[in-house]
């Protein structure tokens, strides 16, 4: 065999892992947990704007979505409590995920029905059960992943992910703005909910893992406690390295996060018009996100998971310096649309990788546990090391801003590069 046929075999035998059956499972569970997001984030802050809801209390509303960051809290009952009756139905796994389904459909319709001008406090109610229920739904979602997935599949179960809750968010986002506009807030909220039975029927049409299928060994309350709460968390911080890998993962992103939630301000403040926004880096960039995690799953199940990582990291990174030049260069759209290509790609491309290394580093007796610790991480970098993202805007020039976010992921793939060597990956 050639070279150049021994390379085409290699990555066509790369492809093949997207056509098991278990990640069309993961791809419809993607669009379940992606599916209420925005609703309790970008969607309602619209609605309240429009309601006449103040900015500050608007403002104070995010915290609601300051429930993913502490999911870990209660993740361990996810892993350990079987629901009385539903668990012995369909399973451990299958019990918790229809529940938290169904308690989003009941929430979503509930804020839909509520009204923030007269009563905000229901609406606020409202908002905190379905942040709660996304979450714990995101929880066990995360868990039967990697639980159903063997290892070399982690990056095409991240990349199949990533399309379903990309896909999700445009539903949730555009879709339900259009649906509020024409029929209104409750219409749209009660179709999400409908949108929802996506999840249920996968749910129930996909098998339970092996693990949580064994049964649940009788403990103590304080046994209980030691083994759902403690040893997982012990477990994983008496690995080598492993208060370097948290600081990895709250670092590996900084430099985009920093900037992230300045992205808008940025383009309209260099002249750009909403509907170039929203075609360009809203529309156009979601599809550059999904082809860079379709090719980041084949560059892991390629190259492994540590060398896609260190791509991807170096690529976001790039990409920063290339906003920095739009910025000297003016609303170009052609410009503009090339930065978007090579962000979202890059982006895309990270982003799978990184979902693969946490999804390898959980223990399987453990799996919910570890995985919403080390989401946790990722999410404090994500609402609280980036918040002074605003101040450094504040303070620079765009061109200054993102030269210094790019040198901001620096000290994450520094500490990619420290493990790469400390601990080489092991490919079977």
């Amino acid at each position: 065999m050639s070279e150049n046929s021994a390379l085409i075999h290699n990555w066509s035998k790369a492809l093949t892992v997207y056509t098991d059956r278990r990640l069309i499972i993961v791809l419809l569970m993607g669009f379940a947990s992606g599916l209420p997001f925005l609703l309790t984030a970008a969607t309602l802050s619209a609605w309240l704007s429009q309601a006449g809801v103040t900015k500050t209390l608007i403002g104070f509303m995010s915290w609601a979505s300051s429930v993913y960051a502490l999911k870990f809290l209660w993740s361990p009952i996810i892993d350990k409590v079987r629901l009385p009756g539903a668990a012995h139905l369909f399973g451990k796994r299958r019990a918790w995920m229809l529940a938290a389904q169904l308690l989003c459909m009941v929430a979503m319709i509930g804020l839909g029905s509520s009204d923030p001008t007269s009563n905000l406090t229901m609406t606020i109610i409202w908002t905190v059960l379905l942040a709660i229920s996304s979450a714990t739904q995101d929880i066990v979602v995360d868990a039967y992943r990697i639980e159903i997935l063997e290892e070399p599949q982690f990056g095409a179960g991240a990349a199949m992910t990533t399309f379903g809750y990309r896909i999700a968010v445009i539903a949730s986002g555009g879709g339900a703005l259009l649906l509020a506009d024409s029929f209104g807030w409750l219409f749209s909220y009660t179709t999400m909910a409908v949108l929802m039975l996506v999840g249920v029927v996968t749910v129930l049409l996909s098998p339970e893992p092996k693990l949580s299928s064994e049964p649940m060994v009788e403990e103590s309350y304080g046994a209980w406690i030691r083994s759902a709460v403690v040893e997982p968390f012990t477990e994983f911080l008496s690995r080598p390295g492993a208060f370097t890998i948290l600081a990895f993962i709250m670092l590996y992103k900084y430099g985009d996060a920093l900037w992230a939630s300045m992205a808008n301000p940025f383009y309209l403040e260099l002249g750009f018009s909403l509907g170039e926004i929203g075609t360009v880096v809203k529309t156009y960039g979601v599809f550059m996100t999904i082809l860079g995690s379709f090719v980041g799953g084949v560059l892991v199940m390629r190259y492994g998971i540590h060398r896609t990582l260190l791509w991807g990291g170096l690529a976001m990174g790039l990409s920063n310096l290339l906003l920095a030049v739009l910025a000297a260069i003016g609303p170009s759209i052609t410009g503009l649309a090339f930065v978007i290509s090579i962000e979202n790609f890059s982006n895309g491309v990270g982003s799978v990788a990184f979902i693969a290394f946490m999804s390898s580093l959980c223990n399987l007796a453990y799996t919910a546990t570890q995985y919403a610790l080390m989401t946790s991480f990722m999410a404090f970098t994500r609402t609280i090391l980036a918040s002074g993202g605003g101040w450094l805007a504040d303070h620079v020039d765009w061109v200054t801003f993102f030269i210094i976010t790019t040198f901001a992921a620096i000290p994450g793939l520094a500490l990619l590069l420290w493990m790469m060597h400390r601990f080489p990956e092991r490919r079977g």
